[in-house]
């Protein structure tokens, strides 16, 4: 907040073009290994049959890569978000349990879910970039995400299945 707070002071004092993109919870391929949607979906294709996760109640908002690198793209081009800060998200919050289920439906794989205690953390119950202004900001900007939650998981399921040599699928990442 002081990062976006200094950058911003540098618009109204110096007029230097500024615009504060603030991504929620970018996935795809690539992504750590510590998050989420990577560390379920490579116990899932390690062929474990019990998902191992926290707590399955905070919602989240996810955006896919390529629609978040889109969203830069087009509010560095925009003139009108110049001085302010912008959520780059999608709109569309998902707990965790649904989350998981919905991966273990693209992974084509059959498990069942485990809160283990010991992944048990302190976390905001949500996270989701749909204020009032992100729309209208993203709609300034001409940005829309393209990929949808579901097709973004199918994708990155992939990636992880071809990749899974690079999870180490046996130990809790923190």
């Amino acid at each position: 907040m002081g990062a976006d707070m200094m950058a911003l002071s540098h618009w109204h004092a110096f007029e230097l073009p500024v615009t504060v993109v603030r991504p929620f919870n970018t996935y795809g391929p690539r992504q750590s290994a510590r998050a989420v949607i990577p560390t379920i979906l490579s116990q899932l294709h390690a062929g474990a049959t019990e998902i191992r996760l926290g707590s399955l109640t905070p919602t989240r908002d996810f955006t896919y890569g390529t629609d978040t690198v889109a969203g830069f793209l087009a509010l560095a081009d925009c003139d009108r978000a110049l001085g302010e800060s912008v959520n780059l998200g999608t709109g569309r919050e998902i707990s965790i349990g649904d989350l998981a289920t919905a991966l273990i439906a693209v992974s084509g794989r059959d498990a069942k879910v485990v809160v283990d205690p010991a992944r048990l953390r302190p976390s905001a119950a949500r996270w989701s970039g749909s204020s009032p202004t992100a729309r209208g900001q993203g709609e300034w900007a001409g940005w829309q995400p393209e990929v949808s939650l579901e097709d973004g998981l199918k994708r990155t399921s992939q990636w992880v299945a071809e990749n899974i040599a690079l999870f180490a699928t046996d130990r809790y990442q923190v």
